[in-house]
């Protein structure tokens, strides 16, 4: 079987990125494998649907309906940032649209090349080191645009999107509570951004708050850390303890402050639902593209 080459275009690296997106493939293979889930993204929860992992692979599609539900109607050409494995993109082109894709990991690009066949270009790079002649109607971030520098990202989307174009952002956001909310990372805030889209040529045309239906998604994951994770550390501390004791004390020592770290974040019992809507918030919105630039 001949595979196609890839477009990369990956200019360089830092580590933080590389460990982004690492953290992303493993993620990516783990729900593939143990849980039989598709997509990286959230899921989106109405009341209807019980909250329970064996939902997940549902609550996530009916995340991919509302998003395609939302597509504005003059749309032809779309280019998905960040797209996983392209499962997003295979409905976005089962739908009638010509999609693209861009994505740094090699791993995820070639599933989606392999997803989606040829008549696609899937974009080995960052998308602020992306570099085609192509244009589109919608630029779409799902759960990308939290990983991008907003004024690199807008100059982009900018650039590659026709006149009177779109770009559709699915995401999380900070709030301006004054309170710490480390506990659940990611997302800009949310005010940073309305500021900063303000000084280009867009204008909002939708903006659906969903954080009351992808907020479940922190509950479920908080079950699974104190449920499932947390009994496991136990044990394996244990059976390392009772093998290697002098080695475990001094590991443990050494690594304390990481261990009390990684204890807080997910092993507290504070990522809950609750806490998510009060730091975050999660919207899809939609500008359009109002002058040339």
């Amino acid at each position: 079987m001949q595979i196609e080459r890839p477009s990369k275009q990956i200019v360089q690296s830092d580590p933080k990125k590389l460990s982004r997106e690492i953290g992303v493939e493993i993620a990516s293979l783990c729900g593939k494998h143990f849980l039989k889930i598709k997509h990286i993204h959230y899921g989106y929860w109405p009341k209807d649907l019980e909250l329970d992992i064996t939902n997940l692979r549902t609550a996530q599609e009916r995340y991919t309906d509302f998003l395609l539900s939302n597509i504005p109607k003059d749309v032809n050409t779309i280019i998905d940032v960040g797209c996983g494995s392209g499962q997003t993109a295979k409905r976005l082109s089962d739908a009638g649209f010509d999609v693209d894709c861009v994505s740094p990991s090699p791993l995820l690009a070639q599933e989606t090349r392999d997803l989606l066949g040829k008549g696609h270009e899937i974009y080995e790079s960052y998308y602020e080191q992306l570099q085609t002649e192509k244009r589109y109607d919608l630029v779409l971030f799902s759960e990308s645009f939290q990983y991008m520098d907003m004024e690199i990202a807008i100059k982009k989307t900018l650039e590659l999107l026709n006149n009177g174009g779109y770009l559709l952002i699915c995401d999380i956001f900070k709030t301006d509570t004054k309170e710490h909310g480390g506990l659940i990372s990611g997302g800009h805030r949310f005010s940073a951004f309305n500021k900063t889209i303000a000084g280009y040529p867009f204008v909002l045309s939708k903006d659906v708050d969903i954080t009351e239906y992808t907020a479940p998604n922190i509950d479920l994951e908080n079950k699974l850390f104190m449920e499932a994770a947390l009994p496991a550390l136990g044990l394996l501390d244990q059976l390392l303890s009772s093998r290697y004791p002098l080695i475990t004390r001094f590991m443990k020592w050494k690594n304390r402050k990481k261990i009390d770290k990684i204890h807080t974040k997910y092993f507290s019992g504070k990522r809950t639902g609750e806490n998510f809507k009060k730091f975050k918030s999660y919207h899809l919105l939609i500008y359009k593209k109002t002058s040339t630039h």
